[in-house]
């Protein structure tokens, strides 16, 4: 890396390019230095780096934007490109959807004015144009109402800028700003309010419809920056390194910024209708997401030190470099504990990548990524930030009764993920107490699972001496052993099973074909003992050949799948199937997931079977208890996701790949059409083509090409066909599903049961498990960050859990219900009308259809 480039990336940090300095002048001065004397002979590649810089380091967009000022003191033509460049990239970002980009860029334009290199005419031109474009889109008869979140985004971006630049705006153009300030004003008065139901972190948020009156988070941001202005746009958060040089950048010349425009949006639906309002309502969220939910895990004296803005600002460079540095761990937790800050904000950090972790219906990134940064950021911090994630774990596992059961999953996975990384260290003996609480209770199963996650991370020895504090945690650990083959050496040998197991293993060792073994179990076992024997022996026997390693588990489906698929044809003998596999790692939730995953990627077992086999009665009984049955669940509809996915994607190329060998084509014929109709002289007489061998090698160029497009048009003929045939499995697996639910709540759900306060607060005469004068919020205890109602003895204040096992059961339910329905809510959108006709009746439980509701974002009253 040349030195320029260096010194462009590392402004602003702690690094060799700029020795001890960390005085933000000297590192400008000498980068200006080194651009200036590159510029001549390096002008486009400064300038593409520069904005890749500012784009993708928004944090130090206000050194970049300094730089920019300066070099316009000397080349005008350079920075005038630079603004050009600035403004195609803008509109292309506002064209494609990208809402970072956006967000990015008006920061940068903001931070260029500050700099006197644009006009601050040309910056409130843009301010007006989202300004515009959000009034007409919220009104409801020029515009389209459901799009609030794009109107809302606009609006977001306006307000964002101004603690980069709020103070200059003010200072040279008061009365266009002090318009722009009244314009948002007059949005927020129109714009509707923005309710989370379905995406709050905690399932109570939800109740009724509560939070209402809380502030959205643009109401939130509004008040933010009213607070900044009346303090005179004084921000500790946003580094002012323009100041220091203000001088000589007031001689430079203000550069005009080309107009923008907002892209067109879609219009009403032509009959509307609750189904289609929705459908549109939810592309337009998932286009236009809010990036922002705050999980506030901390009470407030941990942050509120804080200026209101600043907590905002320090969110957004958070989460600008974990959006930038994504796939550069390293990098991204040096960045992240380098924010050019003066106070620390370790809390902060720590709720912000929470809140990501836990973000509902998606984090942005996957769960993995965010446990790698904050181990990390433990690893570059370790005074300071282990202590900090301990404690939002302690205060998440204080709530973790109303947390949301996809948030929890996710928990759980995370946290058995973390302790792997820090030799599963953990105070175990502040939660032994879990022990006292019902098999239900959520703290106990929650500790259950993250022990059953450990063993699959690292081995059952190894996880049981890690909770020697709190032996009888041991109990919580699932069963030590592998599988449970019903046909050992310590088994009845003379047994009519143990016999034919005997036989068929022999065959398989013998290498005996496929047919030969088929053959034998419809000649000699099938009739002789029925399906149920010949089934158990046969899954058995094959399972335990395979059962030393995934690898052996993979041959064996492979090479003796089309035994299972001969044996089990059908929905009803699949069910069968799956719960022989079941039974035979009834000691190994792992291997069971896996198995079932991978006889469904064979096509040995169908999505449908898996949701029956689920809701049979034997797993029911776990709904509120176990991952297990849920972690089989998700990798079928998961898989059958994914199929429609891969199909839409590889449907996407081929039409690109028409599109080019059409073209191909056609230049192909034209060359050939050209040639033929040339005049050329063969044996000194004129006659039309051209000489014969180019002639031939054109047709059957021609030819080829042709044939391409045939053979590619059939390939996405064969594809749309397959991807039909799965949007249609994909509806019968919704419907299926939502039924079972359905039935099952019917028969649990308590009668007249309308929320799930309701639920919980069904037997509040139990003693609680938490004494109700205990602080809600944790207080870390500064010694050894403990909360101070724990104690190390592993008791707990109080007694049982006070929600009962029915209610619990229905608890738990309902929150798959919800989770399932808010993550493939755009593959069950296009179902919607047939759910409603023959599922979300007025005859389900009025529970049920407003989780489904919650879920998928539509208002509860329709239900």
């Amino acid at each position: 890396m040349s030195s320029w480039r260096s010194l462009l990336l590392r402004i602003g940090d702690k690094s060799p390019e700029y020795g001890p300095s960390s005085d933000y002048k000297d590192h400008i001065d000498t980068c200006f230095g080194a651009l200036r004397r590159e510029l001549d002979h390096s002008q486009s590649e400064i300038l593409e780096f520069l904005l890749m810089c500012a784009e993708q380091l928004p944090h130090k967009i206000p050194l970049y934007g300094t730089l920019i000022g300066l070099i316009n003191l000397e080349n005008e033509d350079f920075v005038k490109q630079l603004v050009e460049k600035t403004q195609s990239k803008f509109q292309d970002a506002l064209d494609s959807g990208n809402c970072n980009g956006v967000r990015i860029l008006m920061r940068l334009l903001t931070v260029m004015m500050s700099s006197k290199v644009l006009q601050p005419s040309s910056l409130v031109a843009v301010f007006e144009t989202f300004l515009s474009s959000a009034a007409t889109t919220v009104d409801e008869e020029k515009g389209n109402p459901l799009w609030q979140p794009c109107a809302d985004f606009y609006i977001t971006c306006i307000l964002s800028c101004l603690p980069w630049g709020g103070a200059e705006l003010t200072e040279q153009v008061p009365e266009d700003i002090e318009r722009v300030m009244v314009g948002v004003e007059a949005y927020l008065s129109i714009r509707k309010h923005t309710s989370d139901t379905g995406l709050s972190f905690f399932e109570n948020d939800d109740e009724n419809g509560e939070g209402l009156t809380d502030k959205d988070f643009l109401e939130d941001l509004w008040d933010r920056i009213q607070v900044l202005s009346s303090n005179g746009w004084k921000v500790d958060s946003v580094p002012r390194p323009h100041l220091s040089f203000e001088a000589q950048l007031v001689a430079g010349k203000s550069h005009e910024f080309g107009p923008i425009c907002c892209p067109s949006l879609p219009s009403l639906p032509s009959v509307p209708s609750g189904v289609s309002i929705g459908k549109q309502k939810h592309e337009a969220e998932l286009k236009y997401p809010q990036s922002i939910h705050r999980l506030n895990i901390f009470p407030p004296s941990k942050i509120e030190d804080l200026q209101p803005i600043d907590r905002f600002v320090m969110e957004e460079y958070l989460l600008d470099v974990l959006l930038f540095l994504n796939g550069c761990r390293k990098e991204c937790a040096s960045f992240m504990v380098g924010l050019p800050v003066s106070f620390r904000y370790e809390y902060l950090m720590a709720e912000t990548i929470f809140s990501q972790l836990l973000m509902l219906p998606q984090p942005p990134f996957k769960p993995v990524y965010y446990t790698l940064v904050i181990i990390d950021l433990c690893k570059a911090l370790p005074g300071a930030f282990p202590a900090v994630v301990a404690g939002a774990v302690r205060t998440l596992f204080e709530r973790i009764a109303d947390l949301d059961m996809e948030c929890r999953t996710r928990l759980i996975l995370w946290f058995s993920h973390h302790l792997s990384n820090f030799q599963f260290i953990w105070p175990w003996e502040e939660w032994a107490y879990v022990l006292d609480l019902p098999r239900w209770a959520p703290q106990r199963v929650f500790v259950q699972e993250v022990l059953e996650r450990e063993v699959r991370l690292s081995y059952w020895d190894k996880v049981k001496q890690s909770i020697e504090n709190a032996p009888g945690l041991e109990e919580l650990l699932p069963p030590k052993g592998g599988p449970n083959f019903s046909f050992g050496a310590e088994d009845d040998k003379e047994s009519n099973e143990h016999v034919l197991s005997g036989q068929l293993n022999n065959m398989v060792k013998g290498k005996a074909p496929v047919r030969e073994i088929i053959s034998w179990i419809d000649e000699s076992v099938l009739p002789n003992n029925g399906l149920e024997v010949t089934l158990r022996v046969v899954v058995q026997t094959l399972l335990n050949i395979g059962s030393k390693s995934f690898t052996h588990l993979m041959t064996v489906l492979e090479r003796y799948g089309q035994v299972f698929a001969k044996l089990c044809p059908d929905q009803d003998k699949q069910v069968m199937l799956i719960a022989e596999v079941s039974s035979f790692w009834k000691s190994n939730t792992q291997m069971t997931a896996i198995a079932i995953d991978r006889m469904m990627g064979y096509r040995l077992v169908s999505n449908l079977a898996i949701v029956r086999w689920v809701f049979s009665a034997e797993n029911i009984e776990q709904f509120h208890m176990s991952d297990r049955p849920w972690e089989i669940l998700r990798n079928a509809v998961s898989k059958t996701h994914n199929r429609i996915s891969d199909l839409r994607k590889e449907i996407l190329s081929l039409k690109k790949n028409i599109s080019s060998s059409e073209e191909a084509a056609k230049e192909a014929k034209a060359e050939l059409d050209a040639a033929e109709s040339k005049l050329t002289l063969v044996d000194g007489e004129p006659v039309i083509g051209d000489n014969p061998a180019r002639l031939n090698r054109l047709k059957s160029h021609a030819e080829k090409t042709k044939e391409e497009v045939v053979s590619l048009q059939e390939s996405l003929e064969a594809k749309e066909a397959l991807l039909s045939r799965a949007i249609e499995e994909n509806e019968a697996l919704f419907l299926l599903l939502y039924k079972s639910f359905s039935n099952v709540l019917t028969e649990r759900l308590p009668e007249g049961s309308r929320t799930l306060h309701e639920l919980k607060s069904a037997q509040v005469d139990v003693v609680m498990a938490v004494d109700p004068e205990e602080p809600s919020s944790m207080e870390l205890d500064n010694q050894n960050q403990r909360p101070q109602n724990s104690h190390t003895n592993g008791e707990k204040k109080g007694g049982a859990y006070n929600v009962g096992e029915k209610e619990q059961w229905c608890i738990t339910t309902l929150g798959y219900v919800k989770a399932f329905s808010r993550q493939y809510a755009a593959e069950i959108w296009p179902h919607v009308e047939k759910l409603d006709a023959e599922v979300l009746t007025e005859d389900a439980p009025l529970l049920f259809r407003s989780a489904v509701y919650s879920g998928l974002r539509r208002p509860i009253h329709e239900a």
